[in-house]
């Protein structure tokens, strides 16, 4: 059977389950899957991994829940070179190598998207974190890897623990490039907001805060999602942070927060395989379908 859309997700959630994290997985994605249908196209749901699907056999494939796709890198590279040339990825190849690597930053940043001060470290720097944090004089840091997700290898680090850092800092910035921020008080207190944006039209907004005592606001570490009504300031930074993308992606997950000088910033544009919190909004995964039966017409 051709398909037009097989959305993609790991073999985690391929099933529906009682454990409340993995069932909003597969709800989510069925939110997507029946949008679709209801639009009329044909589609299905694997695994990006599945070693019998003949990718060549559906018109598009779209990222949705491809969460263990880092934990192998090697092998969804080479996978995603492979399906690239069958079929057509949404979001596209191009944006998914750019966003995979946190330089975007630099280059949302030239063209005038605000973002956090970052200091990008390349891999083989021969330096010390004791020596970037007097190079920056900045007290409180958060250091991470250019390429990861659900806060792997993301450190908070001062005065006290900076020395007990350095061994790990030696050993990733050995092989892999590394990013250091001024650490971001107001993501504490505040909260950091995720603003869906779907072919340029923002939808809805969550709330994400951290558990007392940490600052990841991931559920991962114990992180919590409200409700929010963002402002008018806050969408127009949204649509404007995916506007700056080199193309339109069909879905984003703009982060932003408010920095230590109380301006609005960029701390991710997810544009590979957000979370996007359908079950907050439901109709969003509408619009989602239609720009994507729009897309899949002009194809």
């Amino acid at each position: 059977m051709k398909y037009d859309v097989v959305v993609l997700t790991d073999s985690r959630y391929l099933k529906d389950s009682s454990d409340p994290y993995y069932h909003n997985v597969f709800y989510e994605d069925a939110l997507v899957c029946d949008a679709l249908l209801s639009e009329g196209l044909k589609v299905n749901r694997k695994a990006w991994n599945d070693p019998l699907f003949d990718w060549s056999n559906t018109k598009a494939i779209m990222f949705r829940t491809t969460w263990d796709y880092f934990d192998d890198f090697t092998k969804f590279s080479k996978w995603l070179k492979q399906v690239s040339q069958v079929t057509t990825l949404i979001n596209s190849e191009a944006t998914i190598h750019w966003n995979i690597d946190k330089h975007y930053l630099q280059d949302l940043r030239n063209k005038g998207v605000h973002i956090a001060e970052t200091l990008f470290i390349k891999q083989g720097t021969k330096t010390s974190l004791e020596e970037l944090h007097e190079e920056t004089k900045w007290n409180t840091t958060v250091l991470k890897p250019c390429i990861s997700g659900a806060a792997r290898h993301t450190y908070k680090l001062n005065a006290d623990n900076v020395l007990k850092h350095e061994t790990i800092f030696q050993e990733l910035i050995a092989h892999e490039a590394m990013m250091l921020q001024p650490f971001q008080h107001k993501i504490v207190s505040e909260g950091e907001v995720s603003m869906m944006v779907f072919n340029g039209q923002f939808t809805h907004a969550i709330l994400k805060k951290a558990k007392p005592g940490d600052f990841r606001v991931q559920d991962d570490f114990g992180g919590t999602v409200h409700d929010y009504i963002p402002t008018q300031a806050e969408i127009e930074f949204a649509i404007s942070a995916v506007n700056a993308c080199k193309e339109l992606p069909l879905y984003a997950r703009v982060d932003i927060f408010n920095d230590n000088d109380g301006k609005i910033a960029l701390a991710e544009l997810e544009l590979i395989e957000p979370e996007l919190w359908f079950r907050n909004n439901p109709n969003a995964a509408n619009v989602l379908a239609k720009a994507t039966k729009e897309k899949l017409s002009l194809l």
